[in-house]
């Protein structure tokens, strides 16, 4: 169970997510730090540091996921798989809200994902407001 990923799968990994987090789509560029390498099923729940299993993350998307892969969809009152950005289309799960400020989750697993992962808690809501402002968000892609 290694956590050693190599330089070289580690700017794969970044090219392939394009310097952004798979969840929120916040850019490396608009935090000013470099993404998490986040593992997609986690270690702790058997899975392993390859490149399939690998996607960016920011701290904050990462720190909510935790070990989670599914959670409770209060719209079909079932359980849903988290979004995995690596095998699934953002768009297909997730759009913005009119003024681009909140994500909203289209699925089961694009709701369960915007509420595992708090993607719409009050301080990035305000935080997307200024950078909407600006017109860094939402990603255009």
């Amino acid at each position: 169970m290694s956590r050693y990923i190599s330089n070289a799968l580690k700017e794969k990994i970044r090219q392939q997510a394009n310097f952004r987090c798979g969840y929120c789509l916040r850019s490396e560029l608009l935090i000013g730090m470099p993404m998490e390498f986040e593992h997609l099923i986690p270690l702790a729940l058997g899975g392993q540091t390859v490149e399939e299993n690998l996607w960016l993350s920011c701290r904050r998307c990462n720190e909510f996921k935790g070990i989670q892969i599914q959670g409770f969809d209060p719209e079909t009152s079932e359980n849903a798989p988290l979004f995995n950005p690596r095998t699934q289309i953002w768009s297909e799960h997730f759009s913005w809200n009119i003024d681009g400020t909140e994500v909203i989750g289209i699925t089961p697993t694009g709701r369960v994902t915007v509420n595992t992962l708090n993607l719409n808690k009050e301080i990035i809501v305000v935080t997307r407001r200024l950078w909407v402002s600006v017109g860094w968000v939402p990603p255009e892609d």
